[in-house]
């Protein structure tokens, strides 16, 4: 499979600005891949293909607000500077992207908030828009991260034109999120609500939780044709005994056992044991899933649709095998589905 493959032609209109009015609301592709079949539902709907004992894998990260503005010392430029990850607590160290990076050089200094109660000076350069910040912060850390949180904004992802809303706090996020350390939604997920959740639970579905935190490398663009010379940036991943217990029971009754997102399914295809069930795990995954792959866990999938040559798109037609996927997602742009974070749903069943 070569980058070409995966190119099509998307109206900018189906990218999706805004979030669908209710969560469950928005609208469902069924696809059925043993078959080919494609049916058009709403998004709760997906309750009907379901059994009791069924396992749906929910990544539980929690975003939090990773975008934040500065001003360079000096010229007073405004600097985005955008977190990727903690490096060190003790040092304040964190991994940044910059914008306009050409501006910004090691020794230079950020101040940020009205009172620039926050300082940061860049250390070190990483890659082309990457650097490494000090953050100077009298405080004590937990003082510290509530400034971060303070000064920082929703990370909506760029394509999203408009300014972030006081809305997107709450909808860019699932409202199963616990633990904080994503710096993108794992979007798939944002179309469960409350009532949904319930919904299932009285059906006798089963949950499973992992956490993977999903980095910006998720989304990076691949620039290689031969996409075995990709490589994916790394992101963290738990996977606790519990979960791999209710999906390794589904395993041996030959339940439905369905991966909500691509990052629930790259999480679950980072930990797998020689005999294909599922092991507990606690580290870094930089799995990147491409056709041909043979699956060993999930036999089921929900996950929006997603942008040409994206490691996305890539993984769904490993799942769904390639043809079916460019029918599909050519059936998804004639029907005015929407596509990315806050578009519509795809449910592919095996």
């Amino acid at each position: 499979m070569k980058l070409s493959n995966f190119n099509f032609e998307l109206p900018k209109e189906l990218l999706a600005e805004h979030p669908s009015e209710n969560r469950d609301e928005s609208k469902l592709m069924v696809v059925h891949a043993d078959t080919g079949k494609i049916e058009h539902r709403m998004f709760k709907d997906m309750i009907d293909y379901f059994d009791e004992g069924d396992v749906m894998v929910l990544n539980n990260t929690k975003v939090f607000p990773a975008r934040l503005y500065g001003n360079k010392e000096k010229t007073g430029a405004r600097i985005e500077v955008f977190l990727l990850r903690e490096l060190n607590e003790e040092q304040r160290l964190w991994d940044v992207l910059v914008d306009p990076a050409r501006k910004i050089r090691i020794g230079n200094k950020l101040y940020f908030g009205d009172d620039e109660t926050l300082v940061a000076e860049v250390i070190d350069n990483t890659t082309s828009r990457g650097r490494t910040l000090r953050f100077l912060y009298d405080g004590a850390y937990l003082d510290f991260r509530r400034k971060l949180r303070e000064l920082g904004q929703t990370p909506l992802p760029k394509y999203i034109k408009r300014d972030v809303e006081p809305e997107d706090e709450e909808r860019y996020q699932t409202i199963y999120a616990k633990y904080e350390g994503a710096v993108a939604a794992p979007t798939a997920g944002l179309h469960f609500s409350k009532h949904l959740l319930k919904r299932l639970e009285i059906k006798g579905i089963d949950f499973a939780e992992l956490t993977l935190h999903v980095g910006l490398g998720t989304f990076n663009p691949v620039e290689v044709e031969d996409l075995s010379k990709h490589k994916m940036d790394s992101e963290e991943l738990v996977i606790d005994e519990k979960a791999t217990e209710i999906v390794n029971n589904a395993k041996l009754e030959k339940r439905r056992i369905c991966a909500v997102g691509t990052t629930a399914m790259r999480g679950l295809e980072s930990a797998v044991s020689s005999n294909h069930t599922l092991n507990t795990f606690e580290g870094w995954t930089n799995k990147f899933i491409f056709p041909p792959y043979d699956f060993s866990i999930a036999n089921a999938m929900i996950t929006n649709f997603h942008l040409p040559k994206s490691t996305l798109l890539m993984m769904v037609s490993a799942f769904m095998g390639h043809d079916l996927m460019k029918k599909a997602y050519k059936e998804a742009i004639m029907e005015g589905y929407r596509f990315y974070s806050y578009g519509d749903a795809m449910l592919i069943l095996r």
